[in-house]
């Protein structure tokens, strides 16, 4: 099975947390938000991953 994160946002309303890091990278109980993500996807048997990306997306490479 296939599945697509939509991570593109700049994250405006969490400012100034999103000033410099993307709002899939920021830490929620030890692990970036996106890791989260994607161990319940992998825990659903999700297979095929495809990550949009734009603000800062070149920390999520």
């Amino acid at each position: 099975m296939k599945a697509m994160i939509l991570a593109a946002g700049r994250g405006t309303r969490m400012a100034p947390l999103t000033d410099t890091c993307p709002k899939p990278l920021i830490p929620l109980c030890g692990k970036p938000l996106i890791i989260h993500h994607l161990e319940k996807l992998a825990a659903a048997g999700i297979t095929d991953i495809v990550i949009n990306h734009a603000w800062l997306g070149e920390q999520l490479e």
